[in-house]
């Protein structure tokens, strides 16, 4: 299997704008492991292998254990995760399974771990981790 299209050769203005997002998000004052629990759970909802391999590669560097990303999709069945990420993880699946809505207790919930600015920055993580599954599925970026 090859990849379909080089969308950062063909559309470059459009590929910079979308690793625009990338940047806002690292100058976040997010916690990065939290960014890589939702770039890891998103991308596994959405079978994206490029995007699995990468951020779990990321989350190893910057210190996250090889447990907790093995239970990752089991998440509310473990005792690895403290509420506050289970708040955020909860959020990633809704806006990643949109067609059901983000129900208001997972909003409030998340609301509840952290201020206005960061809830909307969560948000832009989310939408932006599922932008790049979609366009690593599409264009049939290959791992390895």
């Amino acid at each position: 299997m090859e990849n379909r299209i080089d969308i950062p050769k063909v559309e470059p203005a459009a590929y910079q704008a979308m690793y625009g997002l990338e940047k806002y998000l690292s100058t976040s004052k997010l916690d990065p492991i939290l960014l890589e629990l939702i770039k890891m759970r998103a991308s596994q909802i959405n079978g994206c292998a490029f995007c699995l391999n990468m951020h779990s590669t990321d989350a190893r560097k910057i210190g996250e254990t090889e447990q907790r990303l093995y239970l990752l999709n089991a998440w509310r069945e473990t005792t690895l995760f403290t509420e506050k990420e289970k708040a955020v993880l909860a959020l990633t699946e809704e806006v990643t399974l949109i067609n059901h809505h983000v129900s208001d207790t997972t909003y409030q919930n998340v609301a509840s771990f952290f201020n206005e600015q960061e809830v909307a920055q969560l948000i832009m993580a989310i939408v932006t981790i599922n932008a790049w599954n979609r366009l690593a599925i599409t264009a049939k970026v290959m791992v390895g």
